[in-house]
């Protein structure tokens, strides 16, 4: 069963913009779009394992900082390698200002 978790304050993050989010053992982004929706994947690049907080956020995508791999935020899929694997994502709520996670 998944907790839910409160990962961050709404106004932490700009539009367009990306945190990361560490529970547990794993690392998470949490990514808000040009249309103020908010995400949560894997941290983590499935190419190379870098970090996508150094990510840059355009429109509803996350562009991996090392090799310009880009991510869907909502999906988790990939629409430009070299990545061939897509993010996992986990459900997010908006509540009273604070962006809730099931991890």
């Amino acid at each position: 069963m998944a907790d839910r978790v409160d990962a961050c304050a709404t106004d932490h993050i700009d539009a367009e913009d990306v945190i990361r989010f560490d529970h547990g053992s794993r690392t998470f982004v949490i990514i808000r779009d040009h249309a103020d929706n908010y995400s949560c994947t894997d941290g983590l690049c499935t190419h190379e394992d870098v970090h996508l907080s150094d990510g840059l956020v355009v429109k509803a995508t996350i562009e991996c900082p090392k090799h310009s791999a880009i991510f869907d935020c909502s999906s988790g899929e990939v629409e430009t390698p070299p990545a061939g694997e897509n993010l996992c994502t986990c459900p997010v709520r908006v509540d009273a200002g604070r962006v809730f996670v099931e991890v």
